[in-house]
């Protein structure tokens, strides 16, 4: 086996069991790259060009990517795209500090069946119910509606969300907008937001305005203010 394969086989094997946080470990890796480099004594393997890293159904693409072995963390940079059975995200860089923790930097979007999430900066915890952490200005969608709010966080697989600054939620199938400082959303079975400090509400020309507004988007938008 020629030397470059052998290094190909040993990063793969490294970088995708850190980089990529989507893939299960006893899956079988493969990398190909235009250039792959593996310093043995400072534990530092480097993809560069036309990056294209598979694990079993797990596939991620980049123009560059790092792993340090000895301090488990690694990146992939440059128009990279993840896909791992439902999950789909896009972003300029995605590092990872080991198994259960992803940082995505630079216009990510990420997918996973009918729900969205949008920022420049996204933590996601795949291990925790599929956590995602948007520190700054950012937006939710599922089959309810549009969510943004200046820092947002919550679980794509609970549809649990809480948002605060600017907290906004549009939802087309009840004709409803809504506004706060805060929103906390709750869906699956419950179908309820819960808005909060200088809440409003407008629904078929109908104003509503409170500290607290629940609101049940089970029941064609229903608006309850407290």
């Amino acid at each position: 086996m020629k030397r470059s394969k052998i290094l190909s086989a040993i990063f793969a094997v490294l970088l995708l069991s850190a980089t990529y946080v989507f893939a299960a470990n006893d899956e079988p890796a493969t990398l190909d790259a235009d250039t792959v480099e593996y310093d043995m004594k400072t534990g530092l393997a480097k993809a560069e060009g036309n990056v294209l890293m598979t694990r079993g159904i797990t596939k991620l693409t980049g123009l560059k990517a790092t792993y340090n072995v000895n301090t488990k963390e690694g990146f992939v940079e440059g128009n990279v795209i993840g896909v791992r059975d439902k999950m789909r995200i896009t972003c300029d860089k995605l590092k990872s500090d080991g198994p259960g923790h992803m940082y995505a930097t630079g216009n990510v979007k990420g997918r996973e069946e009918d729900k969205t999430f949008e920022g420049d900066y996204v933590e996601y915890f795949p291990e925790q119910k599929s956590y995602v952490k948007i520190p700054g200005p950012g937006k939710v969608t599922n089959k309810d509606g549009i969510f943004t709010a200046d820092k947002m966080e919550g679980s794509l697989e609970e549809e649990h969300y809480v948002g605060t600054g600017n907290a906004h939620l549009i939802s087309q199938p009840n004709d409803l907008e809504a506004g706060g400082d805060r929103v906390d959303y709750f869906g699956k079975n419950i179908n309820k937001a819960i808005l909060t400090g200088n809440a409003w509400a407008i629904q078929d020309n109908h104003f509503v305005r409170g500290n607290v507004l629940t609101i049940y988007l089970a029941n064609n938008g229903k608006v309850k203010a407290q």
